[in-house]
């Protein structure tokens, strides 16, 4: 069985409610939160007797057992097991590609990689298959994979005639929408559909949004259910017990994660290699020296951290205010490293565009844009983008 193996790695996931924006959620909130994977029996009927694949990581526990180990306790027949970036475990680097892993640890069934050789499951495989469930811990924001996971296994579901299932899961980072709109030219894995980098959608939700919109190769769509998480709304704040990934190991990182994230197109450091990845940032040359961190490496997180075992100055925002409440990008901490250590267009790398979804991010710090003319440059599209996304909400919104 699998428990074993994950209870060295990660603490037991468990979500807790600690902050609620609405008396209305204050009320119903006295429940207990459920995920969609805690509901076995929402989704059991759809999957006894059947072959099923499972798309799973170090994330998808059920009240401390994982959901493989539940799965195969039910004698349901998993037939393979797919996993996305950072792997089975949790522990690969992000960007590291990872080989199709060993079967000992999960009685012998084959586990591939969706961040490997391919993104996609290969069809032959899933036409083997008359399921497949999907179970990520997802944070909200664009560029963080596993939401382009889902769609690479929603469409090869769909090419296959498989039905797919995701079991939602509370969205972190779900109470607010900002960012730029991706403009379709800069599409990539960090980025495959017009949303804002912080789009104020559950994962299951989201899914929703991928089949109806016809977001798929050839605007196919998916036989897709999604099992949705219960006592749960929009306005609700949560605490993950598991990281979702090597780096996000807070709920502040998880909260610092969607402004901080721009300064990996940068020559800025967030902090990998240290015990507070995306709490800080800084650089070599930041001319600030109250605050400085040394990157090293780190197994399973950083393996060559940028500017490894050299002193960076910087910013500390360990002290940020947990709840984060300013519900918006933060814009301040890209613009001070510029203004510090930058001022050109070399302070920026290939992949800065890929992150924002747009040259125009780029173009305004470098034309000396302030912060809210900035974020007002996105309001159109943000307007637009909500109308589409209301279509597809499960839970009770905040906007």
């Amino acid at each position: 069985m699998l428990s074993k193996v994950h209870v060295i790695i990660l603490p037991v996931i468990s979500v807790i409610i600690w902050s609620c924006a609405q008396s209305q959620s204050l009320q119903n909130n006295q429940e207990k939160l459920l995920t969609g994977a805690e509901q076995t029996n929402l989704y059991l009927p759809d999957i006894e007797n059947k072959k099923v694949g499972v798309v799973v990581n170090h994330t998808s526990f059920i009240s401390g057992t994982h959901l493989i180990d539940s799965l195969i306790s039910l004698d349901i027949h998993i037939q393979y097991i797919f996993t996305p970036e950072h792997g089975f475990k949790g522990t690969a680097d992000a960007g590291e590609k990872i080989t199709d892993d060993g079967h000992e640890e999960t009685n012998n069934i084959p586990i591939i990689s969706l961040y490997g050789n391919s993104y996609k499951p290969d069809t032959g495989i899933l036409k083997e298959l008359d399921v497949v469930l999907f179970d990520l811990q997802d944070v909200g924001v664009r560029y963080y994979t596993y939401i382009s996971t889902m769609h690479y296994v929603m469409e090869a579901c769909a090419e296959a005639g498989v039905k797919c299932i995701v079991l939602d899961r509370p969205n972190p980072n779900a109470f607010y929408i900002d960012g730029p709109v991706l403009d379709m030219e800069y599409q990539s894995f960090v980025g495959m559909h017009p949303v804002p980098v912080v789009y104020g959608m559950t994962i299951g939700e989201y899914a929703q949004m991928i089949n109806g919109e016809r977001w798929l190769k050839n605007a196919v769509q998916c036989d897709l259910t999604v099992i949705p998480c219960k006592n749960y709304s929009h306005d609700v704040k949560v605490e993950l017990k598991i990281n979702p990934s090597p780096n996000l190991t807070s709920m502040r990182s998880i909260y610092l994660y969607p402004s901080l994230g721009f300064f990996e197109g940068t020559i800025m450091s967030v902090g990998r290699g240290t015990e507070f990845p995306f709490e800080v940032y800084g650089h070599p040359a930041y001319p600030d020296k109250g605050f400085s961190f040394i990157p090293t490496p780190v197994p399973g997180a950083a393996k060559n951290p940028k500017y490894k075992n050299r002193i960076c100055y910087g910013v500390d925002l360990r002290k940020t205010n947990t709840l984060y409440n300013n519900s918006q990008l933060e814009l301040d901490y890209l613009m001070d490293a510029f203004q510090k250590v930058g001022g050109s267009v070399e302070f920026f790398n290939n992949y800065f565009n890929l992150l924002a979804g747009t040259d125009q991010l780029k173009e305004q710090i470098l034309d000396g844009w302030q912060a809210q003319k900035i974020r007002s440059s996105w309001q159109e599209d943000l307007i637009a983008f909500k109308a589409v996304r209301e279509k597809y909400l499960l839970y009770p919104d905040v906007y």
